[in-house]
């Protein structure tokens, strides 16, 4: 199994960006996928889920409204978009897939990528 989540960067609070998380090494469009975070100091939080269809969906109450979480089932590729960012969104953000129905618990993903990090400053 492999996640390799790419597009982060540096973004001025108010901007946007769009995440992506590749997957390869088991049958994505069976699987639940995550998006997590962890800002320095801080334990790892959830951000967002997505179901194996893509159909449901659930968001942290920190990021409801600005954050969307997509999947495309073709390209075994799960997204994050992020508009009206905040200073308070920098993190390092984390894919990860689970073995089951969508969660927010942490510890109930199986396999993480290694992140990729956004910066929200002026």
């Amino acid at each position: 199994v492999q996640l390799v989540e790419s597009g982060g960067g540096l973004v001025q609070p108010g901007g946007s960006l769009r995440l992506s998380c590749a997957a390869s090494g088991f049958t994505f469009s069976s699987y639940a996928m995550g998006w997590f975070r962890q800002a320095p100091g801080k334990e790892r939080e959830f951000v967002a889920a997505i179901g194996s269809s893509g159909a449901s969906t659930n968001y942290a109450d920190s990021v409801k409204g600005r954050f969307t979480i997509s999947r495309d089932n073709a390209k075994n590729t799960v997204y994050l978009q992020m508009n009206s960012l905040k200073p308070e969104d920098t993190a390092v953000y984390y894919c990860a897939v689970r073995n089951g129905p969508r969660s927010q618990q942490t510890y109930r993903y199986d396999y993480w990528g290694q992140g990729t990090q956004v910066t929200v400053s002026s």
